[in-house]
């Protein structure tokens, strides 16, 4: 994809274009979005906005460069994944070295942090160095989720852009699970029907994470007025509550099928 391509950031996407063509682009960047939103694709697309010569500012998505990116294998740029828990210090070590070599493709090298609200204390502080003495043409862009776990330190010396309730396609958010769930919420369904759904629908902790994405969605619309429906205000709320302590224990380490099954005791008790 190119830039060109996020009609509903339009504002977001003109803004990245008119810093780069001005040489303005900063050294680091937050993007902040739902679980649902690949927010590495959009980090991508912004590279490529950087980096493309035949479209700077937007990526044509078809040169070398822009190719490169999509398939990973661009020379400059570094991806750092969590371990499924948190992003470790020793992967921001490693991170660092890396932004050490001289790079090869252009003139500065890149790096992407996945999951970057998952780093560990060590880590954070560790990413800080780099953050206050950047390589020149060094581009950082940390993905999250919630900026509330990064340290204050790290946001301030960031840009922070926020996708919002973008989606970049239906199938990434699959509601069909969620809205079971409610509807057996609303019959009063027992604990070990709701049991025998999950265990069926909810095989890992994606799985998890995206019944929550589906849920607190469906409870948005509930909370703007767009779903007909028998939720009360104040029920809504509640249980938007109860979602987010479950993304909590998920991303603290609990096991996905206890935080699951602890959000339906509470939301179908």
């Amino acid at each position: 994809m190119s830039l060109r391509d996020y009609g509903t950031l339009t504002p977001l996407t003109d803004k990245i274009s008119k810093a780069v063509q001005r040489g303005s682009v900063s050294h680091a960047y937050i993007i902040e979005g739902d679980r649902c939103i690949d927010k590495e694709r959009f980090a991508k697309d912004f590279i490529k906005g950087v980096l493309c010569k035949d479209d700077p500012g937007w990526g044509c998505d078809n040169c070398a460069v822009c190719r490169k990116i999509d398939h990973d294998n661009y020379e400059d740029l570094y991806i750092v994944r969590s371990d499924d828990l948190s992003v470790k210090d020793s992967a921001i070590a490693q991170l660092q070295e890396n932004l050490k070599v001289k790079p090869t493709g252009g003139a500065g090298n890149i790096a992407i942090v996945d999951h970057a609200d998952s780093m560990t204390l060590r880590a954070q502080n560790r990413l800080l160095k780099t953050l206050e003495e950047p390589a020149p043409g060094t581009l950082l862009l940390l993905l999250s989720e919630n900026t509330e776990n990064l340290l204050p330190t790290i946001t301030s010396r960031c840009i922070t852009y926020r996708l919002g309730n973008y989606q970049m396609g239906e199938e990434l958010l699959d509601l069909t699970l969620a809205r079971q769930i409610m509807d057996m919420v609303a019959d009063h369904a027992y604990f070990y029907e709701f049991k025998d759904k999950l265990t069926k629908a909810v095989k890992d902790r994606d799985g998890a994470f995206s019944l929550l994405d589906g849920l607190e969605r469906l409870l948005c619309q509930y909370l703007i007025g767009d779903a007909n429906g028998y939720l009360r205000r104040e029920q809504a709320v509640r249980y938007v509550k109860y979602i987010e302590e479950a993304r909590r224990d998920l991303i603290a380490g609990v096991n996905y099928r206890y935080a699951i099954r602890n959000l339906i005791l509470k939301i179908g008790g």
